[in-house]
């Protein structure tokens, strides 16, 4: 069953990396009490996700955090690994929060996992946002197609702030 606005997150954990190695961190830390805008991408330096997605979201970080978002965070179907190599090459480690959903679980339990297998890539995320309200999702913008980032994108989300 896919996630839809008024549906509380479910329990899951991603993996971060910090200055001291890799961490745990779960939906509640990360949502509990806070106004959070969540991102999907189906894969870190892919095209659409390094040249579209991702940028959007970096470039209107400002503004998105004066709307009263305590946190913008990217989630993608890599290990931490990748993810923080990402986060360096893009300019938005330590600006934007990257989770690594590496097996994919939490994109599973909330219905916006895809098979992208005929192109090489595996189990991914759909491409989505959502804002998540004290873990509660309040706007929900998926993709129909994982090659665009309109409907996901970082003035979809300022619209809905």
């Amino acid at each position: 069953m896919t996630i839809k606005i008024g549906d509380k997150l479910p329990e899951a954990s991603f993996k971060i990396m910090t200055d001291d190695g890799a961490k745990d961190m779960t939906t509640a830390e990360l949502f509990a009490g806070k106004k959070v805008v969540l991102f999907a991408v189906p894969g870190a330096f892919t095209p659409t996700c390094s040249n579209n997605h991702l940028p959007g979201y970096l470039e209107n970080r400002d503004a998105i955090l004066a709307k009263g978002v305590d946190t913008i965070a990217v989630v993608a179907v890599n290990d931490q690994f990748v993810m923080r190599a990402w986060a360096r090459f893009t300019g938005a480690e330590g600006k934007i929060l990257f989770l690594a959903d590496g097996s994919g679980h939490f994109v599973k339990s909330i219905g916006l996992d895809i098979d992208l297998s005929a192109g090489g890539l595996g189990l991914r995320s759909k491409r989505f946002s959502m804002i998540v309200e004290n873990g509660q999702v309040t706007a929900l913008n998926v993709e129909d197609a994982p090659g665009q980032a309109v409907i996901s994108g970082a003035a979809k989300i300022l619209e809905q702030l």
